[in-house]
């Protein structure tokens, strides 16, 4: 868990595997934005997005692969949010989508949790942001990784597979995202940019072990716990 006295250094640059700032993409998957239905062309929307629907995953939530994660008394379970995450290797400032991957270091395994909600409108710090909440695998090398548009997903809630997802239907790829979100904001090195949350996230609560695999990543692993 990230201290209070840490983010002087992470406002720095990215310390040692623990990113700056993790910035999460709603509504990135077709099946996600199908499930909206009507809702979507509904107030508070009115529309489908027409840009990348964001949020930020600030630094109390970062844990890492084998962590316990304890869950606030408040929260019964959470959403198991499987997600892709792009991590820069230099800043990115209105890169075209066609230099994107020039500014990939690789790519790690994010488990975006959240306190389960129905509103994608303005995406509510309390569900998404509580401590522990971003799980984060090991980086692996954008060379090692054939085409991160190609990946399929499984969450596995004590061995029993829960969903299963690909990275194929993303509504923005990889490249397209990065240019997107580069045109209005500037993400720098160590930075991680999740591709999105697959729909229909599992659910799990406390003593539940809980497990996702992104095929040529390998897998990110945390129980979750109750609080003492």
């Amino acid at each position: 868990m990230t201290t209070q006295a840490d983010y002087a250094t992470l406002a720095c640059g990215p310390a040692a595997d623990r990113p700056r700032i993790v910035v999460g993409t709603l509504l990135n998957y077709r099946q996600a934005l199908e499930q909206l239905g009507d809702a979507a062309n509904q107030p508070p929307y009115k529309s489908a997005p027409k840009a990348p629907v964001l949020y930020i995953k600030p630094a109390n939530t970062y844990a890492q692969d084998g962590d316990e994660i304890v869950l606030p008394a408040d929260v019964a379970e959470v959403e198991i949010g499987a997600c892709l995450g792009i991590v820069f290797q230099r800043k990115a400032t209105r890169v075209s989508e066609a230099q994107a991957m020039d500014y990939v270091a690789g790519y790690r395994i994010v488990a975006d949790l959240s306190v389960p909600h129905s509103s994608y409108f303005r995406p509510p710090m309390k569900q998404k942001c509580r401590d522990g909440f971003c799980p984060m695998g090991a980086l692996l090398a954008r060379d090692q990784i054939q085409n991160p548009d190609d990946l399929s997903i499984q969450v596995h809630v004590d061995g029993q597979c829960m969903q299963q997802a690909h990275t194929r239907d993303l509504i923005r790829p990889v490249a397209r995202l990065i240019a997107d979100v580069t045109q209005f904001m500037s993400l720098d090195r160590g930075d991680i940019l999740l591709v999105g949350v697959p729909a229909g996230a599992p659910l799990a609560h406390a003593g539940q072990r809980i497990e996702i695999s992104i095929s040529e990543l390998g897998r990110l692993t945390n129980r979750l716990s109750a609080p003492v």
